[in-house]
Order: C-alpha cells, then structure tokens, then sequence
C-alpha cells in the first residue's frame, strides 16, 4: 500500500456532539446581562473565568461591558469622595547643635570613648593603642 493510499483511507470518529433545541441563539435578558457584568467586575475575578461559568466567548462579555459602560447602565462610578484637611504643624522642639568634629587628614582612625577623642595614627602599635583604652575606661 502506498502513502498516497493510505491518506484517503477514513479514520474512526473521536468525538460527536449532538445540539438538542431550536438551534437558535441563545437571548439573556437584561438583568441576566446585567448580573453578569457586575460579576466580571467583582474583586478577585477575571473576564475570562466569568465567560467560561456562563458559556460565553470572552469576547461577548468584553461587548457587554464596553455596551454598559456607553449607556452608563451598570455600575455606579467606583471612587470615593476624599476630604483634603490641612494640619497645622506641630512644633518640635529645638535639637541641641551638634559638635563639630575636626577631622585629621592624616590615616588612621578617631575614638571618643567617655567623652575624650582619641586619634590613633596609621603607624600606631596595637599594644600603644590598647594600653590608652584601658587607661580611659578605667578613669571613666
């Protein structure tokens, strides 16, 4: 048997689906409609989900909305009034001014233990160095 053969050969049937009724469309009245926008707009929901529990084409539920929206039939406008007051501004109390610190161009680092400032140069022995904060804690 060649290609060609085989491709005119029919093939079972996977699926029928049988139409009961008139055949006609469907007609929603306008309070199904209606129920029907307002829940595509509800929180958590989404068009497409509404369209699917109705049997419907997203496509008819976006047409029914934009058909509300025109006429102004369905939904009440979704804003809030908002009451702008304006507040008197409370006094703070006066921060005291900072102390100004002079800062050593040269390397190394700054400590203030116990209110005295301490430069330690970059060339500084860890031992010199420990020697000086021992002494400043103990006479704090």
């Amino acid at each position: 048997m060649s290609i060609s053969e085989h491709k005119h050969m029919p093939e079972p049937v996977r699926r029928i689906e049988v139409f009961t009724g008139a055949g006609r469309r469907r007609s929603w009245s306008g309070e199904e409609k209606a129920a029907i926008i307002a829940e595509s707009y509800g929180a958590g929901e989404t068009v497409c989900a509404v369209a699917r529990r109705h049997a419907l084409t997203p496509q008819q539920l976006f047409a029914w909305r934009r058909l509300a929206r025109r006429s102004g039939s369905v939904l009440p406008t979704m804003f809030v009034p908002a009451v702008v007051e304006t507040l008197q501004p409370v006094p703070r109390a006066p921060t005291p001014p900072r102390r100004t610190r002079r800062r050593s161009k040269a390397d190394g680092i700054e400590l203030e233990i116990a209110g005295v400032e301490v430069r330690v140069g970059a060339d500084a022995k860890p031992r010199a160095i420990e020697a000086v904060i021992r002494a400043l804690k103990a006479h704090s």
